[in-house]
C-alpha cells in the first residue's frame, strides 16, 4: 500500500482511535502463562506491518454505522488469524527476512513459530466463541479452514511450469483474499446488514484482497528490496509460480519459456536478473498490474453499493491507492 499516500494516511485518520482499542485488545489477548508464547507472538506483531484486515473491518463496520465494542474483538481476531498463518508460512517458505528484519523462525526457529501459530489460531477461535453469534464463528471457521486448504494448494503447485491463471487466482482467493473477505463479511454481520449489502461488503473485501495480492507478486519482481522488507525474487526461490511467470511463460519465444520452465522447476535465483528481463520484455508486468486493476475497479463497484459516508469513501480511496502500492 501507498503508506505515505495522504488519502491512504486520510483513510486510516479515521479509524485511528478504533486502531487503538484493537492493539489493547491485542496486548491482553497475548498474554501467556508461557513466557515464549507471548515473545514470539509479540515479536512479528510488533513488526508492524499494515494491518489491512482489521482496518478493512473497522472501516466496513464504519460505512455501516456500527459503533459496538466487538468491532474491537473481531478486528483483533482477524490480525491473530493473519499472524498466525505468517508464522506458518514462513516456516513452510524457509524465510528468513519480513519487514526488514528477521523472520519468527530465524529469530526463535521452526518448533517455536508452529507452535506459536497454533496458540493465535486457539486464541482466535476463543475470541470469536466470545462474539456469541454461530454466524460470526461459521464465517470465520469457514475462512480458516479455506486458508489451510489454499495453503496445501500453494505447495502442491510449487516447481508447476504448466500452472495457468485459473489455477493460481484460485489459491491467492484462498490463501489471501478469503480472510479480507470474511473481515468485510463481519462487519455487515456485525451491523445486521440486509444479504445484499452483507454480500456487497464481502465482494469488495474478495476484489481488494485479490488485488493486494496480484501487486505483491509484482512487486517480488518490481519493487524495492529494502522498501520491501524483503529479499526480491523469493517467490522463485521458493518455487511460487505467480502471475508475471504464468504471462511471461505465455507471451515468451520458445527460448524464453524454456528458461523459465528451467528455473521454476529448480527454484534456482541464479538466473533472478534474465527471468525479471524476460518478465519486463514480455509486458508480463504491465499485464499483472492491469489484472490489479480490474480486481480493484470491482472491489470499489461493490464499495458503491454501501451508504454514502466518509468510511465508505476510503473504502474506495484504499481500492485506488492500491494499485500505486511499492511496499
Amino acid at each position: 500500500m501507498a503508506a505515505n499516500s495522504p488519502s491512504t494516511a486520510a483513510t486510516l485518520a479515521l479509524i485511528a482511535d478504533d486502531m487503538r482499542e484493537v492493539d489493547k485488545v491485542i496486548a491482553a489477548r497475548l498474554q501467556s502463562s508461557v513466557p515464549l508464547v507471548g515473545s514470539v507472538a509479540q515479536y512479528i506483531i510488533s513488526a508492524g506491518g499494515k494491518r489491512l484486515r482489521p482496518a478493512l473491518l473497522l472501516l466496513t463496520c464504519g460505512a455501516l454505522e456500527y459503533k459496538g465494542e466487538q468491532r474491537f474483538n473481531l478486528a483483533a481476531v482477524v490480525e491473530f488469524i493473519h499472524t498466525a498463518t505468517l508464522l506458518h508460512d514462513d516456516v513452510v517458505d524457509e524465510s528468513t527476512l519480513r519487514r526488514g528484519r528477521p523472520t519468527a523462525n530465524e529469530a526463535f526457529g521452526n518448533p517455536a513459530s508452529v507452535l506459536v501459530g497454533d496458540f493465535l489460531h486457539t486464541r482466535s477461535f476463543q475470541m470469536m466463541v466470545e462474539a456469541g453469534s454461530m454466524r460470526i464463528l461459521q464465517v470465520l471457521a469457514d475462512a480458516t479452514n479455506v486458508i489451510a486448504e489454499g495453503e496445501v494448494q500453494q505447495l502442491m503447485n510449487t516447481h508447476d511450469a504448466s500452472l495457468d491463471e485459473a489455477g493460481y487466482l484460485h489459491v491467492i482467493r484462498s490463501k489471501t483474499a478469503k480472510l479480507f473477505e470474511a473481515s468485510a463479511r463481519l462487519a455487515a454481520i456485525l451491523a445486521g446488514s440486509t444479504p445484499d449489502i452483507e454480500q456487497a461488503c464481502a465482494d469488495y473485501g474478495q476484489a481488494l484482497g485479490t488485488a493486494f495480492q496480484v501487486i505483491d507478486d509484482v512487486l517480488d519482481y518490481d519493487g524495492d528490496a529494502q522498501e520491501m522488507g524483503k529479499n526480491l525474487g523469493d517467490d522463485l526461490r521458493e518455487g511460487k509460480v505467480t502471475l508475471p511467470l504464468i504471462i511471461a511463460m505465455q507471451r515468451g519465444s520458445q527460448a524464453q519459456r524454456e528458461l523459465l520452465r528451467n528455473v521454476i522447476e529448480t527454484g534456482s535465483a541464479d538466473e533472478l536478473q534474465p527471468v525479471i528481463a524476460i518478465i519486463r520484455e514480455t509486458g508480463a508486468l504491465t499485464a499483472t498490474r492491469d489484472a490489479a486493476a480490474a480486481q480493484a475497479r470491482l472491489a470499489m463497484d461493490a464499495a458503491a453499493k454501501l451508504p454514502a459516508n466518509p468510511y465508505t469513501k476510503g473504502l474506495l480511496q484504499l481500492a485506488a491507492q492500491l494499485l500505486e502500492r511499492r511496499t
